[in-house]
């Protein structure tokens, strides 16, 4: 068997020019099946021709380039679309490289591989939509009834899949693994100046709506002391939590309150009701279950001092993802020979599809450094040599999966 050889030059080209659908200024705009997402779809799908694979999209707008009728293949690829406001490497970077490996395994006649880009992976409609119902972790019924904030509906929004071409199923077992290469989206590895990270497991994430209710009343004749102020109660409440998380969470842990709505949010009004979010991250699934006990402990514990009720709500598990030990040990050899000394392993701290994916087949993650750790935002940016290398260092993988 050959071995894949790719063009780094073509890759980036073809980076630029997706970077093109929905530009704005450094970033870019470029939500699930909005005109420049479908618009750079329909040039995806024209580009994987070009390059002798076969284009199939799938009900809910995952374009694959498929190498003919093969089956057992590896497929490469990651996402992109992007937040309302995105970078332009974001998803889209695992793209470019997986259409890259995709038409360079042709050209050189080595292994076959195909390439994907999946839809709605930032959350318009649901969170990683288009890997979540290829991969039956999410039913096309349910994906179909979620709205995004504006109230557009998923199966209205979805039959713009049409218009990238012909709508067709693309069975997952045709596949054997699933390898994505993503920008970082956090500071480790430009803080360290590693060029190379290799992912070990992608974390869990919990989250929960919780609130507070106390008194509404007057700001300027209720005395301190006879207040039940619901902020009071949050802000008691994040204190307490940091300290008796210490002695469970690790270095990698992190958690969030979020999203904080008062009521009634007036100035001269004692608040009566906060509510807020809280989410917290970990790779040890164990561990994300002892965190929920100690939040409800403490809230519970922090109601009853000040005078409080405390409810939760709306609680959602997304469990840890482990890559595939072989796929790893692949991605160090990799990472070795191209970044000698210049690698480290990671988590990923964010969700990627390859986490749905790794439900069906084994899956593995590269991440190449984000200058300043930015993401999700205008000024997101890799240097080209970084993204280069990236690409290097999938294609010598995959050499090495497929000796």
């Amino acid at each position: 068997m050959n071995k894949l050889q790719i063009n780094g030059e073509r890759m980036l080209a073809d980076l630029n020019s997706l970077r093109s659908f929905g530009a704005c200024g450094t970033g870019v705009k470029r939500r699930a099946f909005s005109e420049p997402d479908i618009a750079s779809r329909k040039w995806l799908a024209n580009r994987m021709s070009e390059a002798g694979l076969v284009p199939h999209v799938d009900d809910v707008g995952n374009v694959f380039g498929l190498p003919g009728d093969t089956n057992d293949c590896i497929l490469v690829g990651s996402h992109s679309d992007t937040q309302p406001e995105g970078g332009w490497l974001d998803g889209a970077y695992g793209v470019a490289v997986g259409l890259e490996v995709a038409r360079a395994s042709l050209e050189c006649g080595s292994s076959p591989i195909a390439c994907v880009s999946f839809q709605d992976e930032e959350g318009r409609f649901s969170t990683l939509t288009g890997s979540r119902v290829w991969t039956g972790q999410l039913s096309l019924g349910e994906a179909d009834i979620r709205t995004d904030t504006d109230g557009l509906g998923f199966a209205q929004a979805r039959r713009r899949a049409a218009e990238i071409g012909t709508v067709g199923k693309v069975s997952p077992e045709r596949f054997r693994a699933y390898l994505e290469v993503h920008i970082e989206q956090g500071p480790v590895l430009d803080i360290f100046g590693d060029r190379i990270g290799v992912v070990e497991g992608i974390v869990g994430i919990r989250t929960e709506k919780q609130t507070f209710i106390g008194q509404q009343n007057h700001a300027g004749t209720t005395p301190m002391d006879l207040r039940k102020d619901a902020l009071q109660g949050l802000a008691r409440f994040n204190s307490e939590i940091n300290a008796r998380f210490a002695d469970v969470v690790t270095d990698k842990t992190v958690w969030t309150i979020g999203h904080v709505a008062l009521h009634p949010n007036a100035t001269s009004v004692v608040p009566g009701k906060a509510d807020f979010t809280i989410q917290w991250r970990d790779l040890d699934d164990g561990r994300l279950d002892k965190m929920r006990a100690i939040i409800h402990e403490t809230a519970r514990h922090v109601a009853g001092q000040l005078g409080l009720e405390w409810t939760s709500s709306d609680y959602s598990s997304i469990p840890a993802t482990r890559c595939d030990d072989h796929i790893v040990k692949a991605f160090k050899k990799a990472a070795e020979l191209e970044a000698p000394g210049k690698w480290r392993l990671l988590n990923s701290g964010a969700l990627h599809d390859a986490a749905n994916v790794s439900f069906l087949m084994p899956m593995g993650m590269l991440f190449v450094p984000s200058i300043k750790g930015i993401s999700h935002n205008f000024e997101e940016d890799t240097a080209l040599e970084d993204l280069l290398l990236g690409a290097e260092t999938m294609a010598r993988a995959i050499n090495i999966l497929t000796a």
